[in-house]
């Protein structure tokens, strides 16, 4: 089983925007995000595809920890915003999919969740096959 190897220098060069978090930073979303997506080839057997829905889940990890450093600590989306008298609405729809929601809080983490969606699909076979029973205990019917 092929595991994708975290390079830090490689994700920043990719998204700049993250160039003053620490690799620590980074390595430690990297960790995180390997509780979200296996990081074997059971499910994502191509390590490139693997490896760009990894640096989409520490971008997304890495945009939530910057909005918290900013003091952003706001959970949601911005739904409608006024200037007078600020008001400011959020929006953390409930979905049928629990952890839709928390991955389009960004827009990595909505790209994360669009590029997975064929591996959240699921198959149901329906046959038509008789169950087998024994029925020399029983009388039958005339």
């Amino acid at each position: 089983m092929a595991k994708v190897v975290f390079d830090p220098a490689h994700f920043k060069e990719i998204y700049p925007q993250f160039a003053g978090m620490s690799d620590t930073q980074l390595e430690w979303f990297f960790k995180k995000s390997e509780f979200i997506l296996e990081n074997s080839d059971c499910k994502i057997k191509d390590e490139t595809e693997r490896l760009i829905n990894y640096y989409l889940l520490v971008a997304h990890y890495a945009e939530l920890q910057t909005q918290i450093q900013s003091g952003n600590s706001a959970v949601g989306r911005i739904s409608s915003a006024t200037e007078g008298s600020v008001s400011v609405s959020l929006d953390y729809p409930t979905s049928a999919v629990g952890r839709e929601k928390w991955f389009n809080q960004t827009p990595y983490g909505a790209e994360y969740w669009m590029m997975t969606a064929p591996y959240r699909t699921g198959l149901y076979v329906v046959t038509n096959v008789a169950m087998p029973v024994d029925r020399s205990r029983y009388p039958q019917p005339r």
